[in-house]
């Protein structure tokens, strides 16, 4: 009885609620944000009103997004990771019951800085050992990271101090970059590959732990602020999606990481190594309440948006191949909703 309640209560909110705004609302990544704010634009081109897309960081956007259901709450959020079980589990208890979600392609994270700075060429152990709050020290034990420059790392790496500006925890890039290069730097320690199998989660503390002397700087979720401050210092790196290098890179330079450059061809072929999939998580029970939503998806799943040759390929997304993205499709028009057993 208590679960029929609910439901009928939620249905009610969503239906008297939603009624009042006329007009699509989507948060979460910084990163997803110009991919869907070209949806949108598109949408609004062909006679629907034109849905607001705010940038929140994809952490803020799912909080944002499980809060609940009704005017007060958005019909979708962007994230540059996909959702987490904690945050799938806050949205059940909140009555967001019916998640759908969308798969919109791949982003290659890169390490960049201005052309007029050097060109670094990095594995993920040294970038490890230069952002890391504690590294092993000669005999293996954890010391506070003593690395003031790129050279003290290696002496192959530019004599220039470390100055890295990147997301902050809130931030789907920052999960990210800490799972695909921090942990598989970490993992190159003998002494680190050790605490792994001993106390895996002592070892998570390490990898996930950015050094706080300054060496990293949290720049928010505005990734063209970030671009605009390695302009200003040519010896700063910043750390964001692939999509903002292209859009810059008549100012900005990729790093070369474990052998591959950032390009839209080593992304899709996988040579690049430090890649990861994109989403946009759309609220089932807001369809057919909030105008305009099941028309805004379809805009997103069209060939001429996420297709090889579609208008977000053009944008630096790096598009889904045709199998994967006919399944991302089907499942989308269908309205099939994520399920707990899909969550990681």
């Amino acid at each position: 009885m208590k679960r029929i309640l609910l439901a009928a209560s939620v249905i009610a909110l969503a239906a008297t609620g939603a009624q009042a705004r006329d007009q699509i609302r989507i948060v979460g990544s910084s990163t997803v944000y110009p991919f869907t704010t070209a949806v949108a634009e598109q949408f609004g081109k062909t006679g629907g009103k034109t849905p607001i897309v705010e940038s929140t960081g994809t952490g803020g956007g799912m909080k944002l997004f499980c809060a609940g259901v009704g005017v007060d709450h958005p019909d979708a959020t962007n994230a540059s990771r996909a959702i987490k079980k904690s945050e799938f589990e806050d949205c059940q208890k909140n009555g967001v019951t019916d998640i759908i979600e969308l798969e919109i392609g791949f982003d290659g994270l890169t390490m960049a800085n201005s052309k007029k700075g050097p060109k670094f060429t990095l594995t993920k152990q040294q970038i490890f050992q230069a952002l890391a709050k504690q590294v092993p020290g000669a005999d293996g034990k954890l010391v506070d990271n003593p690395n003031k420059s790129w050279s003290d790392v290696d002496k192959a790496l530019p004599n220039e101090p470390i100055l890295v500006l990147g997301p902050p925890p809130t931030s789907g890039t920052r999960d990210s970059f800490v799972e695909l290069v921090m942990e598989k730097g970490a993992e190159k320690f003998d002494s680190l590959a050790q605490l792994k199998k001993d106390d895996a989660k002592a070892f998570e503390v390490v990898w996930k732990s950015i050094r706080e002397d300054g060496a990293y700087v949290e720049a928010g979720e505005n990734d063209n602020l970030i671009v605009q401050k390695l302009e200003a210092d040519p010896a700063a790196v910043g750390i964001f999606g692939f999509s903002f290098l292209e859009e810059n890179s008549n100012q900005i330079q990729g790093a070369n990481i474990e052998g591959a450059d950032p390009t839209y061809e080593n992304i899709a072929s996988g040579t690049y190594k430090v890649a990861r999939p994109l989403y946009v998580y759309i609220k089932k029970q807001h369809i057919g309440v909030v105008p305009g939503l099941d028309g805004f998806m379809a805009e997103y799943v069209s060939d001429k948006a996420i297709g090889e040759d579609g208008y977000l390929a053009d944008k630096g997304l790096v598009t889904l191949p045709k199998d994967l993205l006919e399944k991302v499709r089907a499942a989308v028009t269908a309205g099939t909703p994520l399920t707990a057993e899909n969550v990681k």
